[in-house]
């Protein structure tokens, strides 16, 4: 018999999600991330489908799997999460070679970078509070 045990404090679930290699600049992702850092779920959504920059998509594409990983795995509520964190950190540089003329070549160096979310339950205190 598995008993559910609580000791008058809630659990934070959260949900992780990853992105790597992402074909990118950290500073050109790292503007997008904080504009949504902190914000709801919904709010974030709007802020994302909404921006001018090329690496909103993506990282669009990553709050979206991680509510769905959320309602899946867990049974969260997307309308009650929130991003609690959200970083981009560098990764790898690509090279690749371009000739030139003389029979040179010329090297190009495409950034990418790592994106993690963080996608946590609003607690109840916290609903309460809001309304």
């Amino acid at each position: 018999m598995i008993k559910n045990q609580s000791s008058g404090r809630e659990e934070n679930r959260e949900i992780k999600v990853l992105a790597q290699h992402i074909c990118m600049s950290v500073l050109k992702a790292q503007r997008v991330i904080d504009q949504i850092r902190g914000r709801s779920y919904e709010e974030t959504l709007m802020i994302l489908e909404l921006m001018p920059y090329r690496a909103s998509y993506p990282i669009l594409q990553l709050v979206y799997s991680a509510a769905a990983n959320a309602n899946h795995n867990m049974g969260l509520n997307e309308a009650d999460s929130f991003i609690s964190k959200a970083e981009v950190n560098r990764s790898a540089i690509v090279k690749k070679l371009r000739p030139r003329a003389r029979g040179r070549s010329y090297t190009i160096k495409k950034t990418t970078c790592h994106i993690t979310i963080v996608l946590k339950e609003k607690s109840k205190s916290f609903l309460d509070r809001s309304i």
